[in-house]
């Protein structure tokens, strides 16, 4: 019998658009050689302007599905993204507690692109409390960093990036990847920090239009590039390298926003083959 991939254990909600969740997990993973497992969190109402409603799965069925799984199979990594309420979230925090080994990337996702709301103050605070502790790289953009890395009893707190990296690192997370996608740059910054500062920072062309599916494509991509062995650093910078390319071939099959490609070295390769 042939070696398995290695396999990516996915805690997300389902996106009926293909632009987001699992959806972009399962598909970014695959198309990077790995296995996913999918563990529902929630179920949305969404397409690719927006999100219009969200259903939570009760916390006992979240942890049934992975447990299931993971008694079953040999992981390589975690992937978390958006997770639904406060109770699955100290379900997933007691189910990974578990696999302390086992590497995880912890996508935030607060919001959707349109700016739909996707957490509570209560599910900030369960995270900051109970998942960032366990987390190896934490992968928020700009907006999300600033938010979680909020000081609330501070009125005038507007920390810097760099200090909103240090803040996530203090919470218990051993890396950070803030995206600058949301920033006024010419180009998107992205960069990697550890208690030691920063450990790469790398830019990217803008590319024009807005994308669906762009964080949960980063986050699943470093996962799988983890869960393939390389070093964080490296696996940052392929992740990076994969996303932009997705991003870049992107195509826009509704009125809303576009959707990475992210088969996209599959077409290139039938367009050369053709």
């Amino acid at each position: 019998m042939p070696q398995p991939p290695p396999i990516v254990l996915c805690f997300a909600a389902t996106d009926p658009s293909g632009g987001a969740g699992l959806q972009a997990d399962i598909m970014t993973l695959s198309s990077m050689g790995c296995h996913p497992l999918s563990v529902v969190t929630a179920v949305t109402i969404q397409d690719s302007a927006g999100v219009e409603d969200l259903l939570a799965l009760d916390p006992e069925w979240v942890a049934d599905q992975a447990r299931c799984v993971l008694e079953d199979m040999a992981v390589s990594a975690f992937k978390i993204g958006l997770l639904g309420s406060v109770e699955i979230i100290a379900a997933i925090a007691e189910v990974v507690s578990d696999y302390p080994d086992i590497p995880l990337v912890l996508d935030p996702v607060l919001a959707s692109g349109r700016g739909d709301e996707l957490v509570t103050d209560e599910m900030i605070a369960a995270m900051r409390e109970l998942l960032i502790p366990q987390t190896t790289l934490i992968t928020p953009n700009s907006v999300e960093a600033r938010r979680l890395a909020l000081d609330e009893s501070n009125d005038n707190d507007e920390p810097s990036l760099s200090d909103c990296a240090k803040r996530l690192l203090d919470m218990g997370c051993e890396y950070v990847l803030i995206t600058g996608t949301h920033e006024n740059t010419p180009q998107v910054i992205n960069t990697l920090y550890t208690q030691d500062g920063i450990l790469r920072n790398d830019s990217w062309e803008r590319l024009p239009g807005s994308y669906h599916g762009s964080g949960c494509t980063l986050a699943a991509a470093v996962t799988a590039t983890i869960a393939n062995g390389l070093s964080i650093s490296e696996a940052v910078r392929d992740a990076q390298e994969y996303t932009w390319h997705a991003l870049k071939s992107a195509f826009r099959p509704g009125m809303g926003q576009h959707i990475p490609d992210r088969l996209f070295w599959a077409r290139e390769e039938d367009e050369r083959q053709d």
